[in-house]
């Protein structure tokens, strides 16, 4: 199997995977919304990735499959402007919400005490805010993806990044590296308070543990265990995050310091950047018994339902 050959599998594995991953967590979130009227925050966190993980693989893995199997020239100037920019705002907010994800679940198990109750209440109340604002900076910020980004060309500088259909031309060096710089930052920022949330979280588990240690029965005991279920489960996400993005984050500051960076390299930090909105939706269905519950239309079933469910995060200010 040739590179060729291998690019195109990688690319429609994660095709194959991403998409209906990613919807059935959408439209599962959805249905939770219309049957249960309301929908936890942390979920509503959940939703915003799916969808910016779909938009992921629209925007990038599917011209990467296309090209990999062969079909050429397929987009002009406008369309790999807009699929560049789509690509990076929906980037940025996977990476956003993946740090809002575990900053809100360490907030959400940290002690009961005045400050962190008063915090817990506003995060809780205001997590659709904080998204929008996550995702006005976001396309703001990644506004000039319609500047550099154009169709492929013969003549390119030497500060271009060759993107499959796509050339991003930084024409000279001093932009070719403050965009580098900027952004790179950015995500290692992200990268660094969703590190500490979980090493917060994991601590907190270490230290539940001891305490409850030969406790198995109590009301209080399931409350916490399924919190801290939770709180697993948020670890792993990040875990993910932090090995995928980590790796692409450090070629891309390699690539800063080449003149004319190959195809291949580029080819490689799609696959690490593309991998976790792959294997994200996964991580949510088998850690989430909301993802996996029939959903009942019924009023009686669903009073049964409300009475019997343990949500995946335990909204501790109600």
């Amino acid at each position: 199997m040739d590179s060729r050959h291998l690019k195109a599998f990688i690319f429609l594995l994660i095709t194959v995977i991403g998409i209906p991953g990613n919807l059935y967590v959408i439209l599962k979130f959805v249905l939770i919304r219309l049957v249960e009227k309301k929908l936890l925050p942390t979920n509503l966190i959940l939703l915003v990735l799916a969808i910016a993980n779909l938009l992921i693989v629209f925007s990038r893995v599917i011209p990467q499959s296309l090209f990999a199997v062969g079909l050429e020239n397929l987009m002009s100037d406008a369309s790999c402007k807009f699929s560049g920019y789509t690509y990076r705002v929906s980037r940025a907010m996977s990476i956003c919400t993946t740090s809002l994800l575990s900053c809100h679940q360490c907030i959400l198990i940290a002690p009961s005490t005045k400050i962190w109750i008063h915090l817990k209440q506003k995060v809780t109340q205001n997590t659709f805010i904080i998204i929008l604002l996550i995702l006005s900076m976001n396309l703001m910020l990644y506004r000039t993806s319609f500047l550099y980004a154009n169709a492929r060309k013969n003549f390119t500088s030497p500060y271009t990044l060759h993107l499959v259909y796509c050339d991003t031309d930084f024409q000279t060096y001093v932009s070719y590296i403050a965009n580098g710089i900027v952004f790179a930052s950015g995500d290692f920022l992200f990268v660094a308070v969703m590190a500490l949330a979980s090493f917060y979280i994991v601590y907190v588990l270490l230290r539940h543990a001891k305490t409850v240690k030969g406790i198995r029965s109590s009301d209080k005991f399931q409350t916490k265990s399924i919190e801290h279920k939770a709180s697993r489960a948020v670890v792993l996400l990040v875990a993910c995050y932090v090995i995928f993005f980590g790796l692409d984050n450090i070629m891309w500051i390699y690539t800063l310091t080449l003149s004319n960076v190959k195809t291949d390299m580029n080819d490689a930090r799609v696959v690490l950047t593309c991998a976790y909105s792959a294997l994200s939706p996964i991580v949510t269905i088998v850690t989430n018994p909301k993802l996996q519950r029939r959903l009942y239309f019924g009023k009686k079933n669903h009073i049964l339902q409300e009475s019997s469910t343990s949500l995946y995060f335990i909204n501790v200010c109600k």
